[in-house]
């Protein structure tokens, strides 16, 4: 946006000697000395933690306000409010009267020269490493790939995303999408800029297809993510942009407490499923999918008026569900459209087992889509109101899945209730890496097509720790073949063992391409 307050905020020289030493991005803040999110002040220069830390760069704008008592205390407030401030990892500018991102500068220029001067500041302090990174590089087997740094293998063609306070539950979900080809690469190729008229004329600034000066588009920055990983950047890419309208769209994620991964993958779907279909961008609703594909009335609850997105026609799939009455016999059937399957981990399979004691079977992942495919009968508090009856009655419930989606999704229930507190079930739950066949889990395996069940997976989503609201999540990715870790500002090359001994939390597998 065009800010009016620009102007009267931005220093009139840039002085060096009154920036700290080191690199920007590594700046601490003034008052908590965090180095995490830095942004600096353009009007009187000092370094305070972004409002996904501790939010000290809002206070200080905050405590620099004067109360209007009298005209000429307003006059003075106009003149000096130290609201505009630069991200000093990325050099994007905000403005905290206008609660919102600036893309104009003054007529000196002096955005541009902070800018410059924080650039070169972060060139300078990286090129010793750059040398040394590029030795490194010449006795690599794979040297466009990686390089080696106090034994792990780091990738180079990979990016890393900043962790903002607790974000990790949302980097995990985002590098998981990013790995997902078909469903980046539509973001990706959606209109990257435009040209605008008037006094921005010939700049190129990205396109937002939101409605509004005061509203927020989701695709839009979504895209500007995923267009930022897998370039090669050597620093992490920091998605202050993407987390500030999810934190204006999804008002539940507010806060810097930690959150579920699974519930942020989901409301993010939904949210973005919706802006697709036309409701807040403005792109007509025949336009919004990549396949132009109609799902059938039965999938209603995931596609308003029956039109289909990006989302739905990736991760989409139908289940019917059947209920039988106990007492009559009658039988009920409906169709649930769903992005995602939420599998429980048997509970034969949750016991811990004493030192004495041999081990067990190992829990698979066929094991948790038998469990939540098998008939099972309802308790007395679900009830079945049966139609012929006409009263509640004892029944059976049983799921089959009759269209399967291009990219399955599976997520294990590891966090459960008890008395007081949430648990977490900790059994580790083999998986596939390649060839996952879900033939026997569909409604009629007879229409399906030879190998047009099978999937291999792309992606899983790891929390480490013992309960959801404290813990770390990671990510593993599949890019090219190669398996990669993504750990929030670091991306380290992996191998399929180590995936497969993961205690994965969200699976996702892609159709399996024949050659």
């Amino acid at each position: 946006m065009e800010c009016p307050h620009i102007h009267s905020n931005v220093c009139l020289t840039v002085d060096p000697s009154r920036f700290p030493n080191g690199i920007p991005s590594s700046w601490c803040c003034n008052v908590c000395r965090s180095n995490k999110s830095p942004w600096v002040c353009l009007t009187c220069l000092l370094v305070h933690c972004g409002r996904y830390v501790s939010g000290h760069a809002k206070k200080h704008f905050e405590e620099n306000q004067v109360p209007c008592n009298s005209q000429r205390t307003c006059e003075k407030q106009e003149k000096v409010h130290h609201s505009v401030c630069m991200d000093c990892s990325n050099y994007s500018l905000y403005c905290y009267r206008c609660d919102d991102f600036v893309v104009n500068d003054t007529k000196l220029g002096q955005v541009q020269k902070v800018r410059e001067h924080l650039q070169s500041l972060e060139k300078s302090s990286l090129m010793g490493d750059r040398q040394r990174k590029r030795k490194n590089l010449e006795n690599l087997a794979f040297p466009s790939k990686v390089f080696k740094d106090d034994g792990l293998s780091l990738a180079l063609c990979a990016t890393g995303l900043r962790n903002l306070g607790n974000t990790c539950f949302m980097n995990a979900i985002l590098q998981s999408l990013s790995n997902i080809q078909q469903f980046s690469r539509y973001f990706k190729e959606l209109p990257a800029v435009a040209l605008r008229s008037g006094k921005t004329a010939g700049r190129r600034m990205y396109h937002t297809r939101s409605q509004g000066d005061t509203s927020v588009s989701l695709v839009e920055e979504l895209r500007k993510t995923l267009c930022s990983l897998w370039q090669g950047n050597q620093t992490a890419f920091s998605p202050d942009s993407l987390f500030y309208a999810i934190w204006k769209i999804m008002p539940s994620f507010r806060g810097y407490q930690q959150q579920d991964a699974h519930e942020f993958m989901r409301y993010l779907l939904d949210h973005l499923h919706r802006e697709l279909q036309g409701n807040h961008n403005g792109v007509p609703s025949s336009a919004s999918s990549p396949d132009h594909v109609r799902l059938p009335p039965t999938a209603g609850k995931c596609c308003i008026n029956g039109i289909t997105t990006v989302v739905t026609s990736i991760f989409g799939g139908i289940l019917q569900n059947e209920v039988n009455c106990l007492i009559c016999g009658t039988e009920s059937r409906k169709f649930d459209p769903f992005l995602d399957l939420s599998l429980d981990i048997p509970s034969q399979f949750r016991q811990k087992k004493s030192k004495d004691q041999e081990p067990g079977p190992t829990c698979t992942l066929s094991d948790c889509l038998r469990s939540f495919t098998d008939l099972e009968e309802l308790d007395d508090a679900e009830l079945y109101m049966c139609h012929k009856c006409i009263k509640r009655q004892k029944s059976t419930k049983k799921f089959w899945i009759q269209k399967l989606p291009k990219v399955l999704c599976l997520h294990l229930k590891r966090f459960h209730w008890t008395a007081f507190l949430r648990n977490k079930v900790d059994t580790y739950v083999e998986f596939p890496l390649h060839s996952l066949d879900m033939r026997a889990f569909l409604l009629e395996p007879e229409k399906s097509l030879p190998g047009s069940c099978l999937y291999d997976l792309v992606a899983v989503v790891v929390h480490h720790g013992s309960g959801v609201g404290s813990g770390h999540y990671t990510a593993y990715g599949c890019h090219e073949g190669r398996w990669y870790h993504f750990n929030d500002s670091t991306v380290t090359v992996s191998s399929e063992d180590t995936v497969r001994k993961a205690k994965a939390y969200i699976l996702f597998y892609v159709e399996h391409r024949h050659s």
